[in-house]
């Protein structure tokens, strides 16, 4: 096997839950080395939340935490604690990186905020995911993934075109899109920080708002703002079934077997999928002869549509559109997904025996480098797990020094 591309970085995760995680996550999947700092006992928060692997609530059976850790090392440090804090700075005085996503104020606090940080190590690059960034009025504001994606203004896009505006609320995306968008863009602008630490062997503090790394994508509704009439981003549409976007249709519909979504930017794949259909007499209806009509009476169109689609399958339909030029795709399960032959190809999934939760199957990296390519060789470590090979082995710790630091709960 290759060298992975990062084979000679070291990192530290200081973070909790997700963003931080999420961040050291793709550095290791890559090759770096990811010594997790969790506090003793507890551990990282998201040990305690589910799903657990056979629905038995257990620190070392989250699946969001397996999923988030796999390929680091883990070991215990109360950093608050002068002992633990000393060590810690030991550990920052030997790495490359530090990802954290705790409060600015309580960095601070602790002493380890970046200007300390640089003391220690003038090359550390420090990545700090947090709701709303360093800097600006809401650094010191509490926040999580909820308040960050509705502080973004995503909350408003998401729900996409509505019949009134004002009656209908803002909703939030599934999952936990501000922490993973964070995690994710951290990891790019580490990459960054660390090509320019590169040329000039200067480390630097990289600073990560997720209020911000939601807010770049609102690419239609800023250029609606700035450069058209602030009102064409609250425009009313007709009552009934809405699309998604501006092309009609554009939507979900049921089928046999679960749902397929329809797009028809242009006008040729309308008709061609109306050929696919059959040609029903209601195509030629004057409601639905172009892009306009068809929006404007989306609730007369969608239960003709949907007529037709539950009378056949979903790969019956994709590959009939696929045949005739229509932008026709499945909505696929999780299950759909380890069942896919794509996705299968290109192994995507991943299976990693744990010492507690047994074998699982895991999401691997989303792109293949062909000289340098991502490996996963390990699942998430039990909670202190790598404690005597850091603090033994590498700085120099007795295991009677272990003991008692075990014993004073500093580890």
């Amino acid at each position: 096997m290759s060298q992975s591309a990062l084979s000679d970085l070291k990192v530290v995760e200081y973070g909790q839950f997700i963003s931080a995680p999420y961040c050291a996550k793709r550095l290791a999947s890559l090759g770096a080395e990811v010594v997790k700092v969790e506090p003793p006992g507890v551990g990282d928060m998201a040990r305690r939340m589910g799903p657990f692997r056979d629905d038995i609530p257990h620190p070392e059976r989250s699946g969001l935490f397996l999923y988030l850790n796999m390929n680091k090392l883990g070991t215990t440090l109360d950093v608050a604690n002068p002992r633990g804090k000393k060590i810690f700075l030991a550990l920052i005085k030997d790495a490359d990186i530090l990802v954290e996503n705790n409060p600015p104020q309580r960095m601070e606090e602790l002493g380890l905020d970046y200007p300390h940080l640089r003391e220690a190590n003038p090359r550390i690059i420090m990545t700090s995911i947090t709701p709303f960034g360093q800097t600006g009025p809401y650094r010191d504001y509490k926040g999580n993934d909820l308040i960050a994606f509705h502080t973004s203004g995503m909350a408003y896009d998401t729900r996409g075109p509505v019949a009134d505006p004002n009656a209908i609320p803002p909703i939030k995306a599934g999952g936990r899109q501000a922490d993973y968008t964070g995690g994710v863009l951290g990891a790019a602008a580490t990459m960054s920080a660390l090509f320019y630490r590169h040329l000039t062997d200067e480390g630097q503090h990289v600073d990560v708002s997720q209020q911000e790394a939601l807010a770049i994508f609102l690419r239609a509704g800023i250029l609606s703002y700035t450069g058209y009439d602030p009102s064409h981003i609250r425009r009313p549409l007709p009552k009934g079934p809405q699309p998604i976007g501006g092309f009609l249709p554009y939507t979900p519909l049921p089928c046999k077997d679960g749902m397929i979504c329809f797009q028809s930017i242009e006008e040729y794949q309308w008709w061609n999928f109306v050929e696919i259909m059959g040609n029903p007499e209601w195509a030629a209806d004057e409601r639905f002869v172009d892009n306009t009509t068809r929006r404007d009476n989306m609730d007369a169109l969608y239960p003709l549509l949907a007529q037709w689609t539950m009378q056949h399958t979903r790969e019956e339909i994709y590959h009939a559109a696929q045949a005739n030029h229509c932008t026709v795709f499945p909505v696929n399960t999780v299950e759909d997904l380890f069942k896919a032959r794509q996705l299968q190809e290109r192994e995507f999934f991943v299976e990693l025996e744990h010492p507690e939760a047994g074998p699982l199957r895991y999401p691997g990296a989303p792109y293949k480098l062909s000289e340098t390519p991502a490996q996963i060789n390990s699942a998430a470590p039990l909670l202190g797990q790598h404690n005597e090979e850091i603090l033994c082995q590498r700085l120099g710790y007795s295991p009677e020094e272990l003991a008692i630091m075990h014993q004073m709960r500093i580890i």
